[in-house]
C-alpha cells in the first residue's frame, strides 16, 4: 500500500473478494521526506500514515516493512550506474523486478502469504494448463503491463492486480475510494520519479557523478557547444542542449549518442534517430521463452504505442528488427514484446542500428 488511491481500492476489492488480506508499507529511504511535493514522489512519512489510515477503514492488519538498503543497492545504484554509463534505465522497471515481486515477495511467501496485490493496471490470465500469462489492462488507457514485463512465471503465480479486468476511468475508481471513505480519495497521483521528489533529475545525477565539461559535436564530429556532464543527456532528447548556433539547415537538433569515456555528446538531425533494429539483453519472459523467431508488437516506453517487430531470443540475447523505423531509442531503456494483448517478455536495450550510419566524428573537436 503506496499510500495512494489506487493500491487502497486493491486491498479493499482483495478483501471483498474473500481473501485475508494484510496492509504493507515499504520503507524505501532511510531518511524519507515528511511530505512529499505536490504529485511528486512516493513512499514519505506522509504515504506511510494515509497508508495507515486507509488499512484502518478497510479493517486490514498494517505493517511497514525496511527495504531501503535493498531499494537503494537495486534500484537507485543501478540508476546512477547505468546515466554514468551512457544509458537511460528505467527505475519503475527494476523496482518491479527487484522489490516488489522479488524482495517483497520472498518475504511474504516465507511469512506464509500466497501473493502480493498491487494497484497496477494490468490482468495475470490463467491457461488451460494452469500457467499464468499477463496481459494488459481492459482499459488500455492506464495499461502498465509494460512496467510488468519483467516479471516471470513463477511472480506471476504469486501476483494479484484488482484493478486490471474491470474498465473503470481513475475519476470512478477515485468515486469507488470515497464510497468506502477512504481519505485518499483525492489525493494526486504520483509521477516522476520517487527517489527524485523535486523532479530534478539532472541536478540528482549532477550531486551523484558530478560535474565536469564535455564538448557537444555534430555528425561530422564538429564542436558546437559545451555541457557540464554527458549523464544529464538521453538518446532523443532536443531541449535543454544549449547549442550556441543552429544547424546549417535551421532545424531543431537532438541528442544522437552519449559517450561517456570521452565525456562527448554528439547531435545531428531528427532522422538520424531512426532506428531499424536492435540487440537487447538479459531477457525476462513471462511464461516459455519463444525458441526462435517471431512476429510480435513492441512497446519502448511506458506510454508509447506498439510497433510491429520480429524478435528472436539468441541465447541472453535478443535480436529485433522494426518493420518500419522508430525513433528516440536509447541503450538502457526495455522493449516489450506483445502477441495481441499478452505480455511475451522484456529485455533491456543494449545497441542499435540506425536506419543511416551516422558520419564518424574525426578525433579532434577542434577549436
Amino acid at each position: 500500500m503506496s499510500g495512494g488511491v489506487d493500491s487502497a481500492v486493491a486491498a479493499a476489492r482483495a478483501v471483498e473478494a474473500g481473501h485475508e488480506v494484510t496492509g504493507v508499507h515499504l520503507a524505501l529511504s532511510a531518511n524519507p521526506q515528511s511530505f512529499r511535493t505536490g504529485a511528486r514522489g512516493c513512499c514519505t512519512i506522509e504515504d506511510s500514515r494515509d497508508a495507515r489510515r486507509a488499512a484502518d477503514v478497510i479493517g486490514i492488519p498494517f505493517y511497514v516493512w525496511d527495504l531501503a538498503e535493498r531499494f537503494r543497492q537495486d534500484v537507485v545504484e543501478d540508476f546512477i550506474a547505468e546515466y554514468r554509463a551512457g544509458r537511460t534505465p528505467n527505475p519503475c522497471l527494476r523496482c518491479n523486478e527487484k522489490i516488489k515481486f522479488a524482495a517483497l515477495l520472498d518475504k511474504a511467501l516465507a511469512l506464509g502469504f500466497d501473493a502480493v496485490c498491487t494497484g497496477h493496471y494490468a490482468t495475470v490470465v490463467t491457461t488451460p494448463d494452469g500457467g499464468r500469462e499477463l496481459h494488459r489492462a481492459t482499459d488500455l488507457a492506464k495499461d502498465q503491463s509494460y512496467v510488468l514485463g519483467v516479471l516471470d512465471e513463477r511472480q506471476l503465480a504469486h501476483a494479484l492486480f484488482p484493478l486490471g479486468d474491470t474498465r473503470t476511468t481513475k475519476d470512478e475508481i477515485r468515486a469507488e475510494a470515497e464510497r468506502r471513505g477512504l481519505a485518499v480519495a483525492k489525493k494526486p497521483d504520483s509521477h516522476d520519479i520517487c527517489f527524485i521528489a523535486d523532479g530534478d533529475t539532472q541536478g540528482f545525477l549532477a550531486g551523484h557523478l558530478g560535474s565536469a565539461e564535455g564538448d557537444i559535436l555534430d555528425e561530422d564530429g564538429r564542436r558546437v557547444g559545451t555541457h557540464q556532464g554527458a549523464h544529464g543527456f538521453t538518446i532523443g532528447q532536443r531541449k535543454g542542449l544549449r547549442i550556441g548556433h543552429p544547424a546549417a539547415d535551421g532545424k531543431p537538433r537532438y541528442v544522437l549518442d552519449i559517450s561517456p569515456v570521452e565525456n562527448t555528446v554528439t547531435v545531428g538531425p531528427a532522422e538520424a534517430l531512426d532506428i531499424r533494429a536492435l540487440t537487447a539483453i538479459r531477457p525476462r519472459w513471462c511464461g516459455a521463452a519463444p525458441t526462435g523467431p517471431g512476429s510480435y508488437t513492441a512497446q519502448l516506453r511506458a506510454h508509447g504505442g506498439e510497433t510491429p517487430v520480429t524478435a528472436e531470443p539468441d541465447g541472453d540475447e535478443l535480436r529485433v528488427s522494426f518493420a518500419e523505423p522508430v525513433r528516440g531509442v536509447a541503450p538502457g531503456q526495455a522493449i516489450v514484446l506483445y502477441d495481441g494483448p499478452r505480455v511475451v517478455g522484456s529485455a533491456t536495450i543494449a545497441a542499435t542500428e540506425r536506419s543511416v550510419a551516422p558520419v564518424a566524428p574525426v578525433t579532434s573537436a577542434g577549436g
